[in-house]
């Protein structure tokens, strides 16, 4: 509870934030890892704060691209065996023991989330988010999964297995999207928020 405080009185005023989710494991000469940074440096030139998980692999990425861009780079970070310390491009650095306060502090700054290729932990990120936005409990956004490649089984899966036997609600499939191109996946987000700008004014630290 006192992380959650912590973060919530932190990222009071920090504007629109979107937050980005990937592997600790991608590596610097990765495809993925120069995308996550281009459209980190993207969202940053529009005038969103960037979140992300504060360590290595697409989260430094993500956080390197906003920052070196000269916006808002939040980074919020668990000390793991793979995560041993946290990267050097933050504007705001918040540490976490607890998962469960990490992961709250992530729905509650967020508007938006895209999704590059990751482990249990990604997964469990991107399956989180589509159930508190199916669930009512956060204002729905979109959710870009970032790599075709990588996603596009998982989205097939979901579709004939989950939806299609009404095991979940019908999925919106302008919401719910794969995007391989930086500059899309920017321009995806900035025009949703243009269509909606009621979800633009909703305040921080909502509940989740």
């Amino acid at each position: 509870m006192s992380e959650m405080l912590h973060a919530a009185d932190t990222l009071t005023k920090i504007g629109p934030a979107i937050s980005i989710f990937g592997s600790a494991r991608i590596k610097k000469d990765s495809p993925y890892y120069a995308t996550s940074e281009k459209i980190a440096q993207g969202l940053a030139h529009a005038g969103f704060t960037v979140i992300a998980g504060g360590g290595p692999g697409i989260m430094e990425a993500a956080n390197k691209g906003a920052f070196e861009a000269g916006g808002m780079s939040i980074g919020l970070h668990i000390k793991l065996p793979k995560e041993s310390k946290h990267n050097d491009f933050q504007t705001i650095s918040l540490p976490f023991q607890h998962f469960v306060s990490r992961k709250a502090t992530f729905f509650m700054h967020s508007l938006a989330y895209v999704v590059l290729p990751g482990g249990f932990g990604t997964l469990d990120e991107l399956f989180e988010a589509v159930t508190l936005m199916q669930t009512g409990k956060i204002p729905a956004g979109p959710v870009i999964l970032v790599g075709s490649d990588f996603w596009s089984g998982l989205m097939t899966w979901i579709r004939t297995e989950l939806e299609q036997t009404a095991l979940i609600n019908p999925l919106d499939r302008h919401t719910l999207t794969i995007e391989d191109d930086p500059q899309r996946v920017v321009e995806h987000l900035t025009h949703f928020y243009q269509d909606h700008p009621g979800v633009m004014a909703r305040q921080p630290n909502a509940p989740v």
